[in-house]
């Protein structure tokens, strides 16, 4: 190659990589103005449209885009799209400044330079792509419905959505699933402060939604047989293994079908939509947003090595997590079940959706094989804005109907219905400079800052009540939770 046609190709490229930063430098160049001049203002207005929304986006409206099916889709062709016609531009950059005339290995050598250029180029572009794609598959895979209807507001304009969180056991080695943890979160849409009713596992004689299940257990769940005594975590797995109690429901919907419409009967409460976490699951789910902080004020044993999670305030790791959660060694089920609403607040507290998707691919993995709900894909950019709600400093009481309050042998599901009733109403009541000094995401700063009990909230609570009868007038709601 001569020495004028070397020069003409190192040119020609570094035209078509100016070309690459600025669009129609190479064009204007080659004396094609109109089409440089167009090359460039399509860039400077995407350009100007990437600053505008860089600005005027802000971050709790990036948290709701990036859970709306929808939205991710438009993305995910927008990324493409540009990425393709990004790519046509080099190439027609080099076309039109490149010597006509090149030897074999010159321009091989030309060719090859414009192909890095542009693998350089779409490398990014393809990279969000399939992060926008797994995001979007991910939350398809985890509701059961999607879209909503255009006509409804959020939450349909209800004050309040109820949410029924069950947490199940589905360990290997177990025959089925058993639901050990089951908490119906009563959301007010325009606080986001939350009442947290516990449903202790071992409640007898339930009753049963009308229909085929009440009419073949009229007086109260009570089992088939001696491995399943008739218990509240045996439901969700009795309804998967007898369809004809939840017809036209398919497998995986029949238990947490069952279950809502059971425990919106047993607190005269609406269940809008349940959530299912797998418990094992949920430990990578905490290891992806960093771990979660709770102040742990006795030694709490754990499984068959001799484990121990020591107190103080310390980060949890899922794996930690899990066992403060599920531990019952040296203590019982109630006080699991408080254990297991503080995790839940902790959480709930501390959740940072854009903290979590810089661990994107173990967040992916885990919420698929952890998460199932029927919330609708449309609803979830209103469960992030709730979600925010409840992290800016919303109230979050909690109460469990245990023994002494509540006999889970023989229940008094009049007295639990009162006092679902009141503590949602209490809250429902409570003004605005009361939240702030309960659930404050600023009390999560210290252990010098938190609540100074910091204890698991337990019967004691409530132990002004008999568990047979009394009034839930004066029923106080637990506000100790560390976070």
């Amino acid at each position: 190659m001569s020495p004028k046609a070397d020069r003409g190709l190192i040119a020609a490229l570094g035209l078509t990589l100016a070309s690459t930063v600025i669009w129609g430098v190479a064009h204007v160049r080659a004396g094609r103005h109109v089409a440089g001049a167009l090359l460039f203002s399509v860039f400077a207005l995407l350009v100007a449209f990437a600053v505008i929304v860089r600005v005027g986006v802000r971050r709790p409206d990036w948290e709701q885009i990036a859970v709306h099916p929808d939205w991710l889709f438009a993305i995910l062709i927008a990324l493409l799209v540009l990425a393709l016609v990004w790519i046509t531009v080099v190439i027609r950059s080099y076309q039109v400044v490149s010597p006509a005339r090149l030897d074999v290995l010159p321009r091989a050598a030309g060719v090859l330079a414009v192909t890095l250029l542009c693998t350089a180029v779409c490398t990014p572009f393809v990279y969000a792509a399939v992060r926008t794609y797994s995001l979007r598959e991910m939350l398809t895979s985890i509701s059961h419905t999607s879209g909503t209807s255009r006509a409804e507001g959020p939450w349909n304009g209800r004050p309040r959505v109820n949410i029924l969180l069950i947490g199940s056991d589905a360990a290997a080695g177990r025959d089925g699933t058993r639901t050990d943890s089951v908490t119906l979160a009563s959301i007010g849409t325009r606080t986001g402060d939350t009442v947290l009713l516990g449903l202790p596992r071992n409640l007898e004689h339930v009753p049963l939604p009308t229909g085929p299940a009440r009419e073949r257990f009229p007086d109260g769940f009570t089992g088939d047989g001696p491995q399943t005594p008739g218990l509240l975590n045996e439901i969700f797995q009795y309804a998967e293994d007898h369809p004809e109690l939840v017809p036209g429901m398919p497998d995986k919907q029949r238990g947490p079908n069952l279950l809502s419409r059971t425990v919106s009967g047993i607190i005269a409460q609406p269940v809008d939509y349940y959530i299912v976490i797998d418990m094992f699951g949920f430990a990578d789910l905490v290891d992806a947003m960093g771990g979660v902080k709770l102040q742990i004020t006795q030694a709490i044993p754990y499984g068959l090595q001799g484990g121990v999670l020591q107190p103080g305030y310390r980060t949890l790791s899922g794996k930690d997590a899990l066992w403060y959660g599920r531990s019952r060694t040296g203590s019982d089920d109630y006080a699991r079940m408080a254990r297991q609403k503080c995790l839940l607040r902790a959480v709930a507290m501390q959740a940072d959706p854009i903290k979590i998707l810089t661990k994107f691919d173990a967040l992916v993995s885990a919420a698929k094989r952890t998460i199932s709900t029927d919330i609708p894909t449309g609803r979830f950019p209103e469960l992030v804005r709730l979600a925010g709600k409840v992290r800016e400093g919303a109230r979050i009481s909690s109460l469990s109907f245990v023994p002494p309050l509540i006999y889970t042998g023989d229940p008094n599901y009049t007295l639990i219905r009162a006092l679902a009733a009141k503590a949602i109403g209490d809250v429902q009541r409570t003004v605005t400079p009361e939240r702030s000094t309960s659930a404050s995401p600023a009390a999560a700063a210290s252990p010098s800052e938190g609540p100074s009990a910091a204890a698991v909230p337990g019967p004691a609570s409530v132990s002004s009540l008999q568990p047979g009868g009394g009034t839930p007038r004066d029923m106080p709601l637990d506000m100790t939770c560390p976070s």
